[in-house]
């Protein structure tokens, strides 16, 4: 009998074991808030744990004071806090934040970075060559360059490849760049940050973007997050706001089903390094498996780094009577068309 006892309480102190670490683990792991905005959060010289952690806490950049707290203990964390100015974010783990903390990572030692929903790879690059942060050709030999496909380039070294650190790159080709999926956003780096350190960065920021609802709803549709992201990619350099992506995401989801071509400027633009008003014929046939006036359904990849409402368009699209669209040369306007005939007539009104 008192075996039988002692069995089952060694049974429930297992069980409880596993349990409490599955929530200390998770604890430690997730964010306060997926869509915070940055914090200043200041540690005075010689400020204790409970103090830093009541802080953090009344600053909504952790959920929970106790966790934060255990995590330093178990780690052995607690003395090798530095005290400093930090931007903070609700968006970071409390894992991450006691790493800023230990590390040092003041704000003295940062710069910011902002990159452009809809700036390419290229355009990424030539914006830390301007900032004087790295040379455009270093991220597109670490990235990827554009368009090209490494199984036919023999010559060029591959880009790294992150699929084994980050999940969502699972479905993507390894015989392309990384275009998509650096998401645009204001970044703190370090100033004696490497290229790949920004990189990850900018792919950590989108795993937290792309919830697990939104995977959910992609794999339900059928479809890959490399084939929602390429979309996204095409939505963000069409139209500006998130009511009008879902509208030009449906049509072209719609053209897709109905084995017509997607016939975006958007690639033209992106093949031909040119944004022009209006493409000629002559452009319109460029040889090049990215010419959506040309190709049948998606591009073979992105052409663009899209934000959340692009991503968000194209996962969930609005479907309408609408076939057609344009962009008022003066003022911004979406003009959406039903027919072809209306079309060409909102042509000679709006792009002028």
């Amino acid at each position: 009998m008192l075996y039988k006892k002692i069995k089952v309480l060694i049974i429930l102190f297992i069980l409880a074991f596993f349990v409490a670490s599955f929530f200390y683990s998770r604890a430690v792991n997730r964010s306060a808030d997926k869509n915070g905005k940055d914090v200043v959060f200041v540690i005075s010289n010689g400020q204790g744990v409970n103090q830093i952690s009541e802080n953090l806490y009344d600053q909504k950049l952790i959920k929970s004071k106790f966790y934060f707290e255990v995590y330093l203990w178990r780690q052995g964390l607690e003395g090798k806090i530095q005290a400093g100015e930090y931007i903070l974010n609700p968006i970071l783990s409390i894992k991450e934040i006691a790493d800023i903390f230990v590390e040092g990572k003041t704000t003295e030692n940062e710069n910011i970075i902002t990159t452009i929903e809809g700036w390419n790879v290229r355009e990424i690059g030539q914006y830390f060559e301007k900032e004087g942060i790295f040379q455009s050709e270093e991220l597109l030999e670490l990235v990827g360059f554009p368009m090209i496909d490494y199984r036919y380039n023999v010559e060029i070294n591959k880009p790294k490849d992150y699929s084994a650190q980050f999940s969502f790159l699972a479905d993507k080709p390894d015989y392309v760049g990384l275009e998509g999926y650096l998401f645009p956003d204001t970044y703190r780096i370090f100033n004696n940050a490497s290229l790949d350190d920004i990189v990850v960065k900018m792919l950590d920021n989108f795993d937290k973007k792309l919830t697990s609802e939104m995977r959910d709803d992609i794999k339900t549709q059928g479809k890959t997050i490399y084939e929602i992201v390429t979309m996204a990619s095409l939505v963000e350099k069409e139209v500006r706001s998130y009511e009008d992506m879902r509208i030009v995401s449906g049509i072209f989801w719609d053209r897709i089903k109905n084995r017509q071509a997607l016939e975006s400027c958007a690639t033209l633009a992106y093949v031909l390094g040119e944004n022009k008003k209006q493409y000629t014929l002559e452009d319109t046939k460029i040889d090049s498996p990215y010419n959506s006036y040309e190709n049948l359904g998606l591009m073979p990849g992105p052409i663009s780094n899209p934000g959340l409402n692009a991503i968000k368009a194209a996962i969930y699209p609005e479907y309408t009577e609408y076939n057609y669209f344009l962009t008022a040369t003066e003022t911004g306007e979406t003009i959406f068309s039903e027919t072809f005939d209306k079309h060409i007539g909102n042509k000679a009104i709006y792009l002028k």
